[in-house]
């Protein structure tokens, strides 16, 4: 059985590893990946960013965004059925949120993630999952599956948005969701179909990106964050991108009363920017900044009801590319015009 490899920590270790295939204990179910999503966290371990190879290991199996279908039935899933893999494993100890299901908010740091910390991802031609770490993706779904995990980011993300938005009289009507990446295509969907008025803002000017939002019936801007949201003035943020400019761009010039959710990474960047003037119009207006990452069953069960409910022809226009398996690191070289890359495990 071949594996997608790399040597966390240490950049060009990427390879295609020989393993021995592996075998399903009590409460495992087996899966033969269909496709594997790749987005900037693979690509960074890649770089050797980071990354966390099982105790033991020396090499970590990548891939944490998988549509596969079940091999041999077991419990109440059956041979052929699609089904998607969650990511975070609960710490051992466990921590408040880790016992009650709420991994994705662990407070001590001991989780592991599949691909990413402590565990082998889903990269490989047969891999394990624990049945309660599994979720069933309809067959009307096919390949679309693939963006189950980046959705249940999104779902999470607005989960929290509405439990926040609970806490006062605040109609919240207009959201500026920056980036058009697929997080933030998939927060862009989400919010359509809560029938909020959706804007986007990215610095592509043609191509993918403004077709799909417009398809989507949202408006498509680029330009200075500034502006356009002086311009829209929204009660919603979506910050998709991690970008330093657009997260401090994010937190001001918003409507009284917004909720601003970031759901980017940063690369460390130094800004000028007046704290006091942006605690000011925090406080004065009681405006909420949260952050938002990871997400657990429930959230990839709500990213499955929304793919579902999505319009087919506009989802497939996400996955721009599709690399086979023997050239999976293929995948990983972003072009411009590209969205969402999948790994094809049928090309072999």
């Amino acid at each position: 059985m071949r594996a997608m490899t790399v040597i966390p920590g240490q950049p060009d270790s990427a390879e295609l590893t020989d393993l021995p295939e592996p075998e399903a204990k009590e409460g495992e179910l087996l899966v033969e990946p269909a496709f594997l999503g790749v987005c900037g966290t693979d690509r960074e371990i890649l770089d050797g960013a980071h990354g966390e190879p099982p105790p033991g290991h020396e090499r970590l199996v990548l891939g944490h965004e998988l549509l596969g279908r079940v091999k041999e039935s077991a419990g109440d899933f059956e041979q052929g059925q699609l089904v998607a893999g969650i990511v975070r494993r609960p710490d051992p100890v466990p921590c408040a949120c880790c016992a009650k299901g709420e991994w994705d908010m662990c407070r001590n740091g001991e989780y592991t993630e599949r691909g990413i910390k402590g565990l082998d991802g889903y990269g490989a031609e047969l891999v394990t999952i624990e049945q309660n770490f599994t979720i069933p993706v309809p067959d009307e779904l096919g390949d679309l599956g693939v963006l189950t995990e980046p959705a249940s980011i999104l779902a999470k993300a607005w989960e929290q948005i509405e439990r926040i938005a609970t806490r006062a009289c605040s109609v919240h009507e207009r959201v500026l969701v920056t980036g058009a990446g697929p997080i933030g295509l998939l927060a862009a969907m989400m919010g359509r179909q809560r029938d909020l008025e959706v804007h986007v803002l990215d610095r592509a000017e043609t191509g993918v990106k403004p077709y799909a939002v417009k398809a989507l019936g949202a408006e498509y801007h680029t330009g200075d964050i500034t502006d356009i949201s002086k311009e829209c003035n929204p009660d919603l943020v979506v910050e998709c991108t991690g970008v330093a400019e657009l997260v401090a761009g994010a937190m001001q010039h918003t409507a009284p009363g917004a909720i601003v959710c970031l759901t980017g990474v940063s690369v460390s960047r130094t800004l000028n920017l007046d704290v006091g003037a942006l605690n000011n119009e925090l406080v004065l207006e009681n405006d909420v900044v949260f952050g938002s990452v990871n997400a657990n069953r429930r959230h990839f069960e709500q990213a499955v009801k929304a793919l579902t409910a999505a319009d087919r022809d506009w989802l497939r226009g996400l996955i721009t590319r599709t690399v086979p398996f023997d050239d999976w690191t293929d995948a990983l070289e972003k072009g411009d015009d590209d969205i969402k890359v999948a790994v094809d495990f049928s090309q072999r």
